[in-house]
């Protein structure tokens, strides 16, 4: 996968949804549900975007209004392991994916 920084394309294998990173910016492409794609930035640990294309419209605005600048650790705890229907994930548990992976980046 790519990270873009503003002078390079990183390629890595650790992190296979991340398809590019731009400033603080993450673009994450999720699996398993129907949003095709995260964009997340952290900021001094707090959510300050979060915008998911695809996915049930009005439960994915609400779950936006919900964690923008919260605590993104605490967030990602929340929403981790949240399932819909029959599947083993969901758009929640793959925006804590997002987070985590985010927040790895930061660190």
């Amino acid at each position: 996968m790519y990270f873009i920084t503003d002078y390079a394309i990183i390629i890595t294998s650790v992190f296979k949804n991340i398809l590019e990173r731009k400033r603080n910016i993450l673009i994450y492409i999720p699996k398993g549900v129907c949003s095709r794609q995260i964009e997340i930035e952290i900021e001094n640990g707090l959510i300050t975007k979060l915008e998911i294309l695809g996915g049930c419209n009005g439960n994915l605005q609400g779950i936006t209004k919900l964690v923008l600048n919260r605590p993104a650790q605490e967030t990602a705890e929340l929403l981790n392991g949240t399932r819909c229907g029959n599947r083993p994930t969901s758009c929640p548990d793959q925006i804590a994916k997002a987070i985590r992976l985010c927040l790895a980046e930061q660190a």
